[in-house]
């Protein structure tokens, strides 16, 4: 009997060994994981806040909640089993599955730069008269849900490719690890973003003057923030869209843009002594933004100039 325990305490002991160094696994690869899709992260939060701005105040966290469960939806019930499934048995459908990604997003980019700087606008904006609110509001989910399942299938893709070599099982759990975190980080933080003006104002109230000091410089700086963010967010889906493409081609065999993009990452790396780190990052992510932007703008062309898709719609 005291031997049988012994073996049953043992066989424990080597599970909970097992489950440790899994745990440990999955802490590791979620690490790896998180660290590469920090760019798109990026691109989400400075792109969200757009989708509120301008609307009531009132409907600013039910917009950003309907967005969350959204995200959420796109990750967990259609991204992470068709991922599991590619890696199974497709993994080398990843990479243009990214690179299609990266082509929609430099698209996104481009429109909104040539929205800029005078090209014709498709779709509704805030600047035309919204003869239905709840539509309108609808609408604009939509889109940022639409636009998320593509931020969202970069980051699980990204996320796949730091982990393809474990089990199926810390696949699995990282990238719905991944999928939690990111969403309710970025999401959290776009809620407190569209929110600070409220809590400025709020301030503003109060009978101590250092919080009314406070709160005066947050409703100065919420508007500015967002037009930041906004051409934060824009920057962000050419250089994300556009690493994409460098990377992809080159995964596939063609390494002529890989290599003019890299080329420009090492000779600013090699010039710039001490800041060599972050200046060779930036020129990459300069040169990626390009490469988006050209990308984008022929896409821009064959789809509204060519195609005619969306033709009408400005405003």
């Amino acid at each position: 009997m005291p031997s049988g325990l012994v073996a049953l305490l043992d066989d424990i002991s080597v599970i909970a060994k097992a489950a440790s160094a899994s745990l440990d696994d999955v802490s590791a690869a979620a690490g790896r994981a998180g660290t590469k899709t920090a760019g798109v992260v990026i691109d989400d939060a400075a792109v969200t806040p757009s989708y509120v701005t301008g609307l009531s105040p009132a409907r600013e966290l039910p917009i950003i909640w309907k967005i969350t469960k959204g995200s959420l939806r796109n990750k967990l019930i259609f991204l992470l089993p068709g991922a599991l499934i590619l890696s199974e048995f497709l993994p080398q459908a990843i990479v243009f599955i990214l690179m299609l990604g990266g082509a929609f997003l430099s698209y996104e980019g481009a429109e909104k730069v040539l929205e800029k700087l005078g090209g014709a606008k498709h779709g509704a904006t805030l600047e035309d008269t919204v003869s239905d609110p709840v539509a309108f509001e609808n609408k604009r989910v939509s889109g940022a849900i639409r636009t998320d399942l593509i931020l969202s299938a970069e980051i699980m893709a990204i996320a796949l490719s730091e982990v393809s070599a474990e089990t199926l099982l810390i696949r699995a759990v990282v990238l719905a690890l991944v999928a939690v975190v990111v969403t309710l980080g970025v999401y959290g933080v776009v809620g407190l973003i569209v929110k600070l003006d409220d809590i400025g104002l709020y301030l503003t109230r109060q009978a101590d003057r250092w919080k009314q000091d406070f709160g005066r410089f947050l409703l100065r700086m919420v508007p500015r923030l967002l037009v930041t963010l906004s051409a934060v967010g824009t920057v962000a889906m050419l250089w994300v869209g556009g690493g994409i493409i460098v990377h992809g081609t080159h995964e596939v065999g063609f390494h002529a843009i890989y290599e003019i993009v890299h080329g420009a990452e090492e000779a600013v790396r090699a010039a710039t002594g001490p800041l060599a780190g972050v200046l060779g990052w930036a020129a990459y992510a300069a040169a990626s933004a390009v490469v988006g932007l050209v990308l984008g703008c022929i896409i821009v062309f064959v789809l509204h100039k060519v195609l005619g898709v969306g033709a009408g719609e400005g405003h």
